[in-house]
């Protein structure tokens, strides 16, 4: 038995989907790799334009009009007292943090969004981890965790990583890690 998809994992996967695509793609072609009638990509596609996603239609498809940037997911180890230091390396090699995922044991995969691109970023971040009010994602996970990161170009992501591997913060994925 098929599961079926979610609204929210379809609304996901119509954004994957023209990310990837080099030019427009038709409502009839996304409807049909989401498993819905073009009217539903077509309330999707408002869906999304309300939550800022920036969809463009043309006569022949819809589009994302956003920058290309290369994105990579790549899975860190640290503690809370390296945050800052973390985020720092990222964004200081010209990264930008989109999210912060865990993969656990009982409760699966959960991911936040982050989006944080500047050291006032990461000032406001840290500071509101200090408040008191909350705790870093990763302690439910001792430590793990995921980011995806993006950047202008894939060179960037590579020194990123470097830089924290350089800093030890880098770990290897488990094998059934590897769906991610």
């Amino acid at each position: 038995m098929t599961k079926l998809m979610t609204g929210a994992d379809r609304r996901k996967k119509l954004l994957t989907l023209m990310r990837k695509s080099p030019q427009p793609l038709p409502g009839a072609v996304l409807g049909k790799e989401t498993g819905v009638s073009r009217q539903a990509v077509v309330q999707d596609i408002a869906l999304l334009r309300t939550e800022g996603h920036p969809i463009v239609s043309t006569s022949r498809g819809y589009y994302l009009d956003e920058p290309k940037q290369a994105v990579r997911l790549i899975k860190v180890y640290h503690t809370d007292e390296q945050v800052e230091d973390e985020l720092s390396a990222i964004v200081n090699l010209g990264g930008c943090v989109l999210d912060v995922m865990i993969n656990h044991r009982i409760y699966g995969r959960l991911t936040a969004p982050m989006h944080i691109k500047s050291q006032r970023d990461i000032r406001q971040f840290v500071e509101d981890l200090r408040s008191g009010k909350s705790s870093p994602l990763l302690n439910v996970t001792s430590g793990y965790h995921f980011h995806h990161i993006a950047a202008e170009k894939e060179e960037i992501l590579d020194e990123i990583e470097a830089e924290l591997d350089k800093k030890g913060y880098m770990v290897e994925w488990l094998p059934y890690e590897k769906e991610f």
